[in-house]
């Protein structure tokens, strides 16, 4: 019992920093057409917006002072792996200004988690003392790399949100520059039609606008926009562009060629992918299928031939 509590307690830390990590975009606006379907005001009274506030206050203080402890073990060297870690998560979509602390305290948080049910379950099991120190390392290192699994998998599943968003977004983004806008417009147009289709690349454009407004050269915001996705296609849109720009050439029609060629490659992914099922088929038809039909197939024909050879004197 003691191993299941300790268990869940460990969980439910793991489930409150990821929590902590997740993005917490758009909670204002929903949070604000409920009042209004409710009959209440467009804002919260001071009340409990104070009582909400000092919540979090506290809170928030009280993670931070335990992140803090348990990312020191795992503290990067230099600035540069922490920079390296901060485009990592914002690959993932993490751009919060604790995600970094907050991973690196998971790792020791999980690490420690882990190799603490490991040695539990060892020492209910009553194994021997170099078998429980195998297991305590084993589980220590395998929690210890469980963020890094996680994180990569999350940027692996945004990049490929943003990399099928990407040949619709410069078709509009076409249209909209040979109709007359320029280039910042039709990004910025960009950002606001596809929200409700591609809303993570969708954001990305926003943020470019953002930082050219704030006073961020296009060169530079692009760039920063490559480096948030870490998706090669947007690399190559915004070589496009810095081209276009540099040697005076039709952005339109460079855009419209990158459009093209990015929905060619979408295409061949999605055909790439459904050969690929046959193969992956095979496992479960050869474990779960093909042992089914056997046994129908084959099964009334042995029990019969069981019997037959049960009658017949001589033949057993």
């Amino acid at each position: 019992m003691t191993i299941y509590i300790i268990g869940i307690m460990i969980i439910a830390s793991i489930a409150l920093i990821v929590y902590s990590l997740w993005p917490k975009a758009g909670e204002d606006d929903i949070a604000a057409i409920k009042r209004r379907i409710s009959g209440r005001s467009g804002a919260p009274d001071d009340a409990s917006l104070i009582r909400k506030q000092a919540r979090e206050t506290v809170t928030n203080k009280m993670v931070k002072k335990v992140a803090d402890k348990a990312m020191r073990p795992v503290m990067p060297k230099n600035a540069a792996e922490m920079s390296k870690l901060r485009i990592k998560l914002s690959n993932a979509g993490f751009r919060q200004d604790n995600a970094a602390t907050m991973f690196l305290a998971s790792k020791t948080v999980v690490a420690v988690g882990t190799a603490l049910i490991a040695a539990l379950y060892a020492w209910s099991k009553g194994d021997a003392l170099g078998t429980t120190a195998g297991l305590v390392m084993f589980w220590g290192a395998a929690g210890f790399m469980a963020p890094n699994v996680w994180l990569k998998m999350a940027s692996q599943k945004r990049a490929e949100k943003v990399r099928n968003g990407v040949p619709d977004s410069l078709d509009l983004m076409v249209i909209s520059v040979e109709a007359g806008l320029a280039l910042d417009a039709a990004v910025q147009r960009v950002g606001d039609e596809m929200r409700t289709v591609h809303p993570i690349l969708a954001e990305e454009f926003q943020i470019v606008m953002l930082e050219s407004q704030m006073g961020v050269p296009r060169a530079e915001a692009l760039s920063n926009l490559a480096d948030r996705t870490g998706v090669a296609e947007i690399r190559s849109f915004v070589a496009i562009v810095n081209q276009a720009e540099k040697f005076g050439t039709s952005i339109s029609r460079a855009l419209r060629i990158q459009a093209d060629t990015l929905r060619v490659k979408r295409r061949q992914r999605a055909e790439e992918r459904a050969q690929k099922t046959t193969v992956k088929l095979m496992l479960p038809l050869i474990l779960f299928i093909f042992p089914a039909i056997l046994v129908v197939l084959g099964g009334p024909a042995a029990l019969k031939m069981i019997e037959t050879m049960k009658n017949t004197p001589g033949l057993l």
